[in-house]
């Protein structure tokens, strides 16, 4: 692990003081001092340094960015390190019930923004309401995100759309309904078309034709959730 090392690097790098950047983190510098002692951060302070200085947590973590040469140091920062599969990205925080089975958390609209920064926080995950389907497999891992707007006609506005979470993203079919958490954007639900061999985008599509497709770089996702099945109940 070279975190401490590499924060000190790149903070020198860009000639900024110990202050300066604990500012513009929104830490203190006695904090910041730490972490550039061994002080291992939480996740999320980890994810807001990367991506302040634009690079992925893999590089920021395992390599040694002081023996890099210029020029890969440059791959780096221009994103060539991203992992497109979605497994260095993070690990999944989840919550279990009583038996020891995973819960299905649900994001409603209200807390899109909250999520967005929360994705790695077990305490906010385990304050989201949850509920079981007992019908779906249970290998794998499903949240349930209630949508906004009525880009994927016609499932409508405000309807609640499970999906189970995608590990690899490169096996991502063209065509797929995905709910995709975003850096930028929050939470967006759309047709997913792989770009990764071309530009490591997806270009994101909506069934209803009056929104235009666009293209979503994969530095700018966090999560990627397949869609299951969806419904239209509320929240008491």
């Amino acid at each position: 692990m070279f975190f401490a090392d590499n924060l000190k690097f790149l903070r020198t790098r860009q000639k900024k003081s110990q202050s300066d950047l604990a500012l513009t983190l929104e830490l203190t510098r006695t904090t910041l001092s730490g972490y550039e002692k061994n002080v291992q951060p939480p996740f999320k302070v980890l994810i807001k340094i990367a991506e302040y200085f634009n690079i992925s947590l893999d590089a920021l973590i395992r390599y040694d960015l002081k023996q890099l040469s210029e020029f890969q140091f440059s791959q780096i920062e221009n994103g060539f390190d991203v992992d497109v599969t979605g497994k260095k990205l993070r690990l999944l925080t989840i919550s279990v019930n009583q038996d020891g089975n995973e819960n299905i958390e649900m994001i409603p609209k209200k807390a899109h923004a909250g999520y967005t920064s929360g994705y790695a926080d077990p305490e906010f995950i385990s304050s989201l309401p949850r509920f079981t389907l007992p019908f779906l497999p249970k290998e794998k891992t499903y949240r349930t995100f209630q949508i906004k707007g009525d880009s994927m006609l016609p499932i409508p506005e405000g309807s609640w759309v499970t999906c189970s979470y995608i590990e690899n993203w490169q096996e991502i079919k063209d065509g797929t309904a995905c709910i995709i958490v975003t850096k930028e954007e929050g939470i967006v639900f759309k047709l997913i078309y792989n770009q990764l061999k071309k530009n490591k985008s997806f270009l994101l599509v909506s069934k209803n034709r009056i929104y235009k497709p666009y293209e979503l770089e994969v530095k700018n996702i966090i999560e990627m959730w397949k869609f299951e099945t969806y419904n239209g109940f509320e929240i008491k």
